[in-house]
């Protein structure tokens, strides 16, 4: 069983919301304050679509290397490690962005905020939409039988 599908139609939805964030949070920052305001727009949305981004990659990799077991150790230290490196990521962006006068603060802030909640809707309706077999091994009437 894998959750692949889940995983990249998440992704998907989540590009998706990126790019609408970054078109309106752009075009309002624009029209607020000029270029530092379509800059804030723009890469508060790249940041979070990156690093929204990483979790879902990391769970894919984590999957593919552990060949689908979720319960081994090295899928959790993949997933884990790839969360550190976000936070020292994000600390280290937070502290380069804080007196950066090319961007406005306040269009950043929102294209962040707004790109994290559409990402997490973007999961939701990636969960409810994408079919998922919660059963595997089993022989149907009719089926040929399995070579094990």
């Amino acid at each position: 069983m894998t959750v692949a599908p889940l995983l990249t139609r998440a992704l998907l939805y989540g590009a998706i919301v990126a790019v609408a964030v970054a078109v309106v949070a752009g075009t309002a920052g624009w029209l607020a304050s000029g270029l530092p305001g379509l800059l804030g727009g723009l890469l508060g949305a790249a940041l979070s679509a990156v690093f929204l981004g990483l979790t879902a990659v990391s769970m894919l990799v984590a999957g593919r290397v552990t060949r689908g077991d979720a319960g081994n150790p090295l899928f959790f230290g993949i997933v884990l490690g790839v969360w550190v490196l976000k936070l020292v990521a994000f600390v280290v962006a937070a502290i380069l962005t804080r007196n950066w006068d090319a961007v406005d603060p306040v269009v950043f802030f929102w294209a962040v905020i707004a790109a994290v909640l559409g990402s997490l809707i973007g999961d939701i309706v990636a969960l409810a939409r994408t079919r998922i077999p919660y059963v595997s091994d089993i022989e149907l009437p009719g089926d040929p039988p399995k070579v094990r």
